[in-house]
């Protein structure tokens, strides 16, 4: 599969002055996979270790963390010489053995020439031990498939030439339409590559496709679900475990309008408020669950300065694990024309889109009950962007926020074909990782 992070990686080796690279990603994302590509194809050799599955590996950090031990040490282990400058290192499962993360400090002080990837699953919560190399790696997330991407693994042409026509002449109805299905096709599957792959293999028969990626995406549930368990403890498990199953089924209860901000009541019996359940969220959003969307009353910057800790909206990493978590069958995503009662779908896709665009942090703004799913900034602007799942573009809460804040233009994301104005851009939702203005 094509991933979009490997022209980033191209550009991390070729960097003069370049730090050791972490890329963090949700369990089952593809970051082992691609980063052996990555390795195959951009280096002369690539040395991969897991510390997870070759506890051994460990003893090469045990009595000497400088790189020309450790390098030794890992050489003889591999039964091949790592040469530095032009082979790539990958420490996988990284998050196993403590001291190896402590070792990119001196990696990137004392083997800057060195090609060095490390990855791991949950390695979000790991960054906050006093051993970490602060200031001494490079971060990259690496998200679910995006939309663009989903559509390169089904050998699918259509987004590529919606684009070279939009820039021509008013864009093919056939080829909206088409778009328009494949997108509804993504719901179902999602990004995560595993069940991309078996659609893919299975869909001459689209029945059986969407039957198989379903199971997939039920067993990746189980392996997250397993993971909560494992990494935080018997009591510390529920809340978090509920707090995840929290997320859909609030989300399945919108029957119009916007997704609301996430409501504590109710998650876990007993409890209330948020700062009981704050380091369960916190838990989630580190092992890239949940996407939290922070809410704000104002449309000046910095937008984060407008935040309250305990207001924010909650979505799910993957709106295929979505439609699998709140029990949609396929069918149901497939044959809706998704009016304002699926709109929580529309939402959470548009939030995956923009992270794997690069966006660090997602806003929403609410005031005076006016309000607009995202905020963006544009060369000082603040942009409001709407997203509708159907056809209907007209939005009051735009017109008072634009108003307001003296926005130079506003954005529209809907199931209509794509119209730009001065003041106005109207977009299909599948052009969501595409927003021609941010490129």
């Amino acid at each position: 599969m094509h991933r979009q992070m490997m022209s980033q990686l191209i550009k991390w080796k070729n960097e003069k002055n370049r730090k050791p690279l972490l890329l963090k990603g949700v369990r089952q994302v593809g970051k082992t996979h691609l980063l052996k590509e990555f390795g195959s194809s951009q280096f002369a050799a690539c040395h991969y270790f897991n510390f997870e599955k070759q506890p051994k590996l460990h003893k090469a950090f045990e009595e000497d963390l400088s790189p020309k031990a450790i390098l030794k040490e890992l050489s003889f282990q591999a039964g091949s010489s790592i040469n530095i400058g032009q082979d790539l290192v990958i420490f996988d499962e990284i998050q196993e053995c403590p001291k190896a993360l402590t070792s990119l400090k001196y990696f990137c002080e004392e083997c800057p020439q060195l090609h060095l990837c490390g990855a791991g699953s949950l390695l979000g919560l790991h960054l906050n031990s006093g051993s970490f190399p602060v200031g001494k790696v490079t971060f990259k997330v690496l998200c679910p498939l995006s939309f663009e991407e989903f559509l390169m693994a089904t050998n699918d042409k259509a987004l590529e030439e919606f684009q070279k026509t939009s820039k021509t002449n008013e864009p093919s109805q056939l080829i909206h339409e088409h778009l328009w299905e494949q997108l509804k096709t993504y719901f179902v599957v999602g990004g995560l590559p595993e069940v991309v792959a078996s659609y893919c293999a299975n869909q001459k028969s689209p029945f059986e496709a969407f039957t198989i990626a379903r199971q997939k995406q039920e067993d990746l549930l189980n392996a997250y679900y397993a993971d909560i368990a494992r990494h935080s403890g018997k009591v510390n498990a529920m809340h978090i475990d509920r707090c995840l199953r929290a997320v859909p089924m609030q989300l399945c209860q919108i029957q119009d309008g916007n997704v609301a901000k996430f409501k504590f009541r109710g998650v876990v019996p007993g409890i209330s408020h948020y700062d009981r359940l704050a380091g369960a969220l916190d838990w989630l959003e580190s092992a890239g669950l949940i996407i939290k969307v922070q809410i704000v009353n104002s449309g000046h910057f910095p937008f984060r300065g407008y935040t309250k800790e305990n207001f924010f909206k909650l979505l799910l990493f993957d709106v295929g694990i979505l439609g699998s978590m709140c029990g949609l069958p396929p069918k149901v995503i497939l044959d809706a024309d998704y009016g304002s009662y699926k709109g929580y779908f529309a939402e959470n896709f548009v939030a995956q889109e923009f992270l794997c665009r690069g966006f660090k942090e997602l806003f929403s703004w609410q005031e005076d009950r006016s309000e607009v799913e995202y905020l963006l900034e544009d060369q000082g602007s603040s942009i409001p962007v709407e997203v509708k799942s159907g056809s209907v573009t007209k939005a009051k809460s735009l017109e008072k926020f634009t108003s307001k804040y003296k926005s130079p233009y506003q954005v529209i994301f809907s199931g209509r074909p794509m119209k730009i104005s001065k003041t106005k851009e109207c977009y299909p939702l599948y052009l969501a990782g595409k927003l021609p203005k941010l490129n």
